[in-house]
């Protein structure tokens, strides 16, 4: 199989797509203003062709900010795009969609994977959607996109969800994880006061979360938002950790941009040596696929502000084209599997 990767900075499609020939899916990374033209003339352009897209930043080696961004997946590859839609009240009405798929493209663990766009809820989405994939051992990569809107299909959705079963037909697939943070001290918070519906941690141990948070790093109230990019919550989760990104201070509760639930257990977090970890990374890739087709990755938009600000940004694209042809996505949130975390990269490989 093949990947491409195209992308205009100024938004003109036509110049994204310049040199695609015959794809067998397609996904699109636009911006607010033109998303659903560009959705319109991308099915105009390749009509019938399996897609799904989302309002978001994408990138190879460079980054597009506020233009468009394809990658297509050709020669060699079987895919099927498809939409879950109500999921802010029930996705699970609409997984026969994806049960259907499953079965019509003969999807097995080894060969394939399922790439989703989300509008929101994801928690709720990613539960919904795995319990059909796990059945088959298929993994799961994506993430959230901003605006509340997503595509599949060259028609526009909003509160839904958009999938994509890739199945390679020449060689296997592996999802990977990235986490860039580790413990900090012996912290272990119980929430509570939360506020499912709005994200929202009202007290760590029975005291004010902002509180408790000012308290252990010595930060100002302003300086939370971005401390969050150093310091974000964990929640254990058997042997591994979700980040939970801190959006805004609200009173003295703190604002996530995941879900928490009351009892909970939390720790807090430090950034570790990201640059090393990113090696370890691609080293374990490249030792698990001698030879490499294609990488899609998401990366949290917190990890793309971190990388920018320490002028990493484009060092990390440049390794990250070690492995062969990357390209992925800047998400508000970042799926694997039945997980939904916050400041990581997702990828799948494809051999």
């Amino acid at each position: 199989m093949r990947q491409f990767f195209g992308m205009s900075q100024s938004g003109n499609l036509e110049e994204a797509v310049r040199g695609l020939k015959a794809p067998q899916l397609i996904m699109l990374m636009s911006n607010n203003e033109q998303f659903e033209d560009h959705v319109k003339k991308l099915e105009s352009l390749f009509p019938g062709v399996p897609s799904i897209g989302c309002i978001g930043m994408s990138y190879d080696v460079r980054v597009v900010e506020k233009g468009v961004g394809v990658i297509a997946y050709y020669d060699g590859v079987n895919a099927v795009a498809n939409v879950l839609e109500h999921v802010s009240v029930m996705p699970v009405k609409y997984i026969g969609r994806l049960q259907k798929d499953i079965h019509t493209i003969k999807s097995s663990g080894r060969d394939t994977v399922c790439i989703d766009f989300c509008s929101g809820n994801d928690a709720c989405v990613l539960t919904t959607i795995y319990s059909a994939l796990q059945r088959n051992n298929i993994s799961l990569v994506g993430g959230t996109g901003d605006g509340g809107k997503i595509s599949a299909n060259g028609k526009v959705y909003e509160d839904a969800v958009a999938y994509a079963l890739v199945k390679n037909l020449n060689g296997k697939v592996k999802a990977y994880k990235e986490n860039i943070y580790h413990q900090l001290g012996n912290y272990r918070f119980v929430a509570s006061g939360t506020d499912k519906a709005n994200y929202r941690l009202g007290q760590l141990n029975g005291k004010s979360a902002k509180q408790v948070y000012q308290n252990i790093l010595h930060v100002t109230e302003e300086q939370i938002s971005t401390q969050t990019f150093k310091n974000p919550f964990g929640k254990i989760n058997g042997n591994d950790t979700c980040i939970i990104s801190i959006k805004e201070v609200s009173g003295n509760s703190l604002t996530c941009f995941r879900q928490v639930n009351d009892s909970d257990v939390l720790i807090l977090l430090e950034l570790g040596d990201y640059r090393q970890i990113v090696r370890d990374t691609i080293q374990t890739i490249k030792n698990d696929f001698p030879k490499i087709s294609a990488v899609f990755s998401v990366n949290c938009l917190f990890r793309y502000l971190l990388f920018t600000d320490n002028n990493y940004m484009k060092e990390y694209l440049m390794d990250m084209s070690t492995l062969g042809q990357h390209a992925g996505l800047v998400g508000y949130g970042e799926h694997y599997n039945n997980r939904f975390v916050n400041q990581s990269m997702t990828c799948v490989v494809f051999e």
